[in-house]
């Protein structure tokens, strides 16, 4: 059974690779979704896969690159279907 969870990651969160990492992190445990900075600073997400993987990109979205200081993560049920893991525009 597949897990969806929308993430809203705040923070120093932007312009130290977040999405970059995120997505090396997410192809990695082999979970789909996306990932994009929003224009307030945040950074947001989208994470489906087996609970599992999912439970450690959520772990690791707490943590951040080592350049990061994440401050807080918002998580809720999300949806949507997603083939692979991308970055998405700034929105």
């Amino acid at each position: 059974m597949k897990t969806v969870r929308h993430f809203l990651i705040t923070g120093r969160v932007q312009g130290v690779g977040f999405r970059f990492y995120m997505q090396r992190k997410a192809r990695e445990l082999g979970v789909t979704g996306w990932v994009r900075n929003r224009r307030d600073g945040a950074v947001e997400a989208v994470i489906q896969g087996e609970p599992e993987p999912v439970e450690a990109m959520t772990a690791w979205a707490r943590r951040g690159p080592p350049s990061a200081a994440v401050a807080e993560v918002k998580i809720a049920d999300g949806d949507g279907e997603y083939s692979s893991f991308d970055m998405l525009p700034t929105e």
